[in-house]
């Protein structure tokens, strides 16, 4: 069966008091299992992360950016997710072998690969001379519940945060996606409430992704059919990576560690943490980037 492209829908719901973001990600949770041959607890967690983090690139503008960085306790260690305001996400684990018992609910185990003490790191170039940099501590090493201390802690927005992965035993990637929704002024507590309950009975979002439901269809289960969707956009896997910008890495090194790996190795081999591809520099070319690194 063919999968359906990664579509990610924004509007807002119940007269502008709701902001409202889903989006589905299975191919692209795949494409970074493909490419960094994870195991499934960490699958689920780079997928869960990666899931936030093409959610939180659309709500950015033009060329701005965000990196994600989620440093638990937990056997992954870190992992690093970039995307951007076009739909362009990449990203990886330290350690992509992690495979765990399920949990007490029968789930992947997210949380004990990630780890229950930690941090989460936002990191946003809007343009300015600095970046904007948001950290909160890890509440749970589930991820969504850490995305949603994040946006009440760092930028004062109640949210309600969903990310979902389903991972067969063998690795494949059958479903990914998730929602958030923002809770804006001029909310009434019967409002917030009926939200809540809404977020407290809906099916897992892997659950409605496996029924065939769409990024629009899972708004509709939180918020009813009053619901304007202002635009969807593409979510794809895309790395800024290139022969030519490894090439200018290895010339800021500078002109002795260019010198050592001559003479040491006679050749380079460079893999982007992002991408996994490899790019391999023989003597000849090595030698040509040395006489460019000579002041």
């Amino acid at each position: 069966m063919e999968q359906l492209k990664d579509v990610l829908v924004r509007g807002t719901a119940w007269g502008g008091k709701i902001r409202v973001f889903a989006v589905r990600t299975t191919q692209l949770v795949s494409e970074l299992q493909r490419r960094h041959g994870t195991l499934p607890t960490a699958t689920a967690a780079l997928g869960r992360a990666a899931t936030a983090g093409a959610i939180m690139g659309s709500m950015l503008k033009g060329e701005e950016k965000l990196t994600v960085q989620v440093k638990g306790d937990g056997p992954i260690g870190q992992i690093v997710i970039d995307a951007n305001a076009h739909g362009e996400v990449r990203g990886y684990v330290d350690n992509p072998d992690v495979l765990l018992p399920s949990n007490e609910h029968g789930k992947i185990d997210v949380a004990g690969g990630v780890g229950r003490e930690g941090f989460l790191h936002i990191i946003k170039d809007l343009g300015l001379k600095e970046p904007y940099r948001g950290s909160v501590p890890l509440i749970s090493g589930e991820l969504a519940e850490d995305f949603t201390y994040y946006f009440a802690l760092s930028e004062q927005t109640p949210s309600a945060v969903g990310l979902g992965v389903l991972v067969e035993a063998d690795g494949t990637v059958l479903h990914a996606g998730g929602f958030i929704v923002q809770l804006l002024p001029g909310l009434t507590d019967a409002e917030i409430t009926r939200l809540e309950q809404a977020v407290g009975t809906m099916p897992h979002v892997t659950a409605l992704l496996d029924q065939g439901e769409t990024p629009e269809e899972i708004l509709r289960w939180l918020v009813g059919d009053d619901l304007q969707i202002h635009d969807t956009m593409d979510i794809v896997f895309q790395c800024k990576c290139s022969k030519d910008r490894v090439a200018q890495t290895l010339v800021s090194l500078g002109e002795a560690e260019l010198q050592q790996l001559i003479d040491d190795d006679g050749e380079a081999e460079i893999v982007c943490h992002f991408c996994n591809e490899a790019y391999t520099f023989d003597r000849e070319q090595l030698e040509k980037l040395l006489e460019q690194a000579r002041p």
